[in-house]
């Protein structure tokens, strides 16, 4: 049957990239987007994904922020553009080879996009959490996403990831997932980019 890119908590993996302490004045509504993407490693917690986290060359960009909630997550330093590093790599086999990739970060014409290239290359579904994805420039974002959609990746959203995930409000973490979308995603400039999808 062909894949309808349907999210599920079993063979899935959260890949947070490159949120970092020098990025926050110069990408495009970032206090946004890394509060969707906290939203999206306290949900992983909860239902069990594991989380993976990238710093790009932290001795110049610095740490990752503290409000994305990661502090006790082992941070893999990169010069590369992709996630895809050795020790990434070793990750995933170790957690048997996730099949789903639920990806979110910066940029994403850079580093979100380079991964995602990898991820398709090896056989893995990518979900980009538009709205936890950004760059400086809203133009490279956006024609990222449209780009990384025409290589196969599902576009979609932090609280469609969360709905997805739990599937039924019988689901018995349900109540805990609920409390993560009692406000709802803040804008974060992707009403113009729909026109284009």
């Amino acid at each position: 049957m062909a894949s309808v890119g349907r999210l599920s908590t079993k063979g899935s993996v959260l890949f947070l990239c490159d949120m970092q302490e020098k990025f926050r004045p110069n990408i495009f509504q970032f206090t946004n987007i890394v509060s969707n993407a906290a939203r999206l490693l306290q949900a992983s917690r909860i239902l069990g994904i594991p989380p993976i986290l990238t710093e790009q060359y932290p001795k110049g960009l610095g740490p990752t922020v503290p409000e994305l909630g990661a502090a006790d997550l082992t941070a893999h330093a990169k010069t590369s553009f992709t996630m895809m590093i050795e020790e990434v790599e070793k990750q995933l086999e170790a957690l048997g080879n996730p099949k789903q990739a639920i990806l979110c970060g910066i940029e994403a014409h850079a580093c979100i996009a380079c991964t995602t290239y990898d991820l398709l290359e090896k056989g893995i579904e990518v979900h980009i959490v538009a709205d936890a994805v950004s760059s400086r420039s809203q133009t490279d974002r956006l024609f990222a996403l449209s780009r990384l959609k025409q290589s196969g990746a599902y576009l979609t959203t932090t609280e469609a990831v969360l709905l997805q995930l739990v599937q039924d409000a019988k689901h018995p973490n349900f109540k805990e997932i609920q409390k993560l979308m009692l406000h709802p995603s803040p804008d974060t400039g992707l009403l113009a980019f729909f026109s284009a999808l």
